[in-house]
């Protein structure tokens, strides 16, 4: 009886683990359709992208309040779960010193990320160009997981520093990366604007959602839960990377062509005005975060509560503004320089409107607008970097990429540092008015690319390549295949002209025919 038991056990262990493997097989043969695979690049790479999101606010409500408390004389270890500044008011308020160079610390703090972010893009997007995506993304990831990990045991302002340049670092891989990797995936231009207003989607929950997350995990566990959070997520994010797009194993980039360089896609005048519509239209969201919550307090006698959760609400019509977007530009796609001027005009009458707020929900409305408007740019300017770079150079996307990262570092690294200053030296209301001119003085500069979708692509033989459609990189290893195919033909039939009339004739037929089909396949 104990034989039988054993061997139906044995049955029975053995049916189960057939089953897993069939399940598993069964698995890696769905994660083969090439529809699957566009949908996990995007999930993972959307996950990035809230991942480095969070990490850049989820500081906001931690890092003021910690830092006065590392000013004091008590031990970090004696430390209570959750620290409120009030408690440290007292001790500080006497010293204006004390307090002005604090500011200067936090500023100074926030602001690192996006400096290293910004000198590090050049050089990561001519990394990205020549490696692919895949390899960047995934160092982009380990580099964040590493330094949230120094964020949370973090005790003193250097190693504080250090943990926060790092993320600018991850970031300049990692966000390049993965928006070059949408770009590359979904090449039909409708397909592109739903993927990267889905990505944008994640962006903006990334960065509304993180500092209600961080504060109140830090006043309740403690400043280490909600990095070792973060870093958690990162690190499986890696692992789906290393486990499902398999960058390491992609034998393809070997023969990668070379991507238009990054200086010369900075003096393209079509990419450069994109470049600064993005720079211009997040130098409003940029430049609050950091003053708002002490503009809220001192006008408006704002509760801890309704500063943490002033940006919030904005994420639902930014949402709203990338849907209405992606729609537009699926029905109208000549109009896209339109929705960008557009929002650029909405973010400017928001921000004006910002000063004549006397609470708190008068003040919902107009950051609300801001972060419509911005959705607007954003979802109809980025996928047009990506059209740019099809129709006028080479269909590699990491330096055009790098470049909207720099846009935006550029806002966000003078955000933290210069926007005090301002309000400190001319005032609240005149850096808010100033904002809003700059957008609607800026948005006619959009006029200029009325034409962009008139453009043709510099290489018509990517729209033949292969019947069933384009695959981004994929196209461009294909055309210079086959444009070392066309010159070993000529050279072939240079070698034969001796052999008669009729074969030259034929010869020459094939060349004009060639040129008229604007290059069609050979077989």
């Amino acid at each position: 009886m104990t034989s039988e038991g054993t061997s139906g056990l044995a049955k029975s262990a053995a049916e189960k683990l057939s089953e897993m493997g069939e399940r598993t097989k069964q698995l890696g043969t769905a994660m083969q359709d090439p529809q699957r695979q566009r949908r996990l690049i995007l999930f993972i790479v959307c996950i990035a992208l809230l991942l480095d999101n969070m990490l850049y606010m989820v500081i906001v409500p931690i890092i003021p309040d910690y830092l006065a408390y590392l000013e004091g004389d008590t031990a970090p270890d004696q430390a209570p779960a959750g620290i409120n500044s009030s408690s440290f008011s007292n001790r500080t308020s006497h010293d204006k010193t004390t307090t002005e160079n604090l500011d200067l610390q936090i500023g100074v703090l926030f602001a690192s990320k996006a400096i290293l972010q910004l000198l590090v893009n050049p050089l990561s997007g001519t990394f990205i160009d020549r490696v692919g995506y895949g390899i960047p993304l995934f160092i982009g990831l380990i580099v964040m997981f590493f330094s949230t990990c120094i964020f949370a045991f973090a005790e003193n302002y250097a190693t504080l520093f250090v943990a926060r340049s790092l993320q600018g670092l991850g970031s300049a891989f990692a966000d390049t990366a993965g928006i070059a990797m949408i770009a590359d995936t979904y090449t039909e231009e409708s397909e592109r604007s739903k993927a990267l207003g889905i990505a944008l989607a994640f962006i903006s929950f990334g960065s509304l959602v993180a500092p209600p997350f961080g504060g109140i995990l830090y006043e309740f566990v403690g400043k280490r839960v909600p990095f070792l959070v973060l870093a958690f997520i990162s690190l499986i994010d890696g692992i789906l990377l290393l486990v499902f797009i398999k960058p390491f194993a992609n034998r393809t980039r070997e023969n990668m062509p070379v991507g238009t360089p990054i200086y010369k896609l900075m003096i393209d005048p079509y990419i450069a005005v994109v470049a600064g519509a993005l720079t211009v239209c997040n130098i409003p969201l940029a430049f609050l975060e950091p003053t708002i919550a002490n503009w809220m307090e001192t006008t408006m006698g704002a509760t801890k509560w309704e500063m943490g959760l002033t940006w919030l609400p904005a994420f639902f019509p930014h949402v709203l503004g990338v849907y209405i977007t992606v729609k537009l530009a699926a029905e109208y796609p000549n109009y896209q320089w339109f929705y960008g001027a557009l929002g650029m005009v909405i973010i400017g009458a928001s921000s004006c409107t910002v000063p004549a707020c006397r609470n708190f929900g008068e003040l919902i409305a107009p950051l609300c607008g801001i972060c419509f408007g911005i959705a607007l740019v954003d979802t109809a300017l980025l996928p047009t970097l990506a059209f740019l770079v099809d129709v006028r150079h080479v269909s590699v996307y990491g330096s055009v990429y790098a470049i909207a990262d720099i846009s935006y570092s550029v806002a966000y690294a003078l955000g933290p540092i210069v926007a005090g200053q301002i309000v400190h030296t001319h005032g609240f209301v005149q850096l808010n008015l100033g904002m809003g001119l700059v957008n609607v003085l800026y948005a006619p500069a959009l006029l200029f690319l009325r034409n962009v979708c008139q453009m043709k692509p510099s290489h018509s033989e990517r729209n033949v390549l292969l019947e069933e459609g384009h695959t981004g990189l994929y196209d461009a290893i294909k055309l210079e295949e086959r444009n070392a195919k066309k010159r070993g033909f000529a050279s072939s039939a240079g070698n034969t002209m001796s052999g008669g009339l009729n074969e030259m004739d034929t010869f020459k037929s094939q060349s004009i025919s060639e040129e008229e089909s604007s290059g069609a396949e050979y077989s």
